[in-house]
Parts: C-alpha cells; structure tokens; sequence
C-alpha cells in the first residue's frame, strides 16, 4: 500500500462518525485492515503500525510540551 492510501484512509476516518466507531471496536490490526477495506482503502498491518507509532510519537510531544 502506498502512504497515498493511507492518508485518504485517515482523512475519511477524520470525517466518517461510522467508519471511527467500527474502528473503536476493531479487536485487532487485522480487523482494522478488514474495515479499511470494506470502506474501500487497501493498507497493510503495517501501514497500521506506522500509523500507531505516529500517533504514540504525538502523543509523547503533547506530554512533554504541556511538562
């Protein structure tokens, strides 16, 4: 899968209540990948985990920034 994907796939998720509701209960990488595809979207487990190691990284800036 390509980065292109990926981040149309985030861009939807961003916009689509329903789409980050399934999301919230997908019970693993591999049922976020299967959601990703019923919305249209093909992505990998690792596109996932890229996807997860940006959000943790944020998350960690957020934290030292607020101290």
């Amino acid at each position: 899968m390509s980065e292109e994907q990926l981040k149309a796939f985030l861009k939807k998720v961003k916009s689509d209540t329903e789409l980050q509701e399934k999301l919230k209960a997908a019970a693993s990488p591999d049922a976020a990948i299967e959601i990703a595809k019923e919305a249209g979207f093909s992505i990998t487990a690792e596109d996932i985990q890229s996807m997860q190691s940006t959000i943790e990284l944020s998350d960690e800036e957020l934290e030292g920034a607020a101290g």
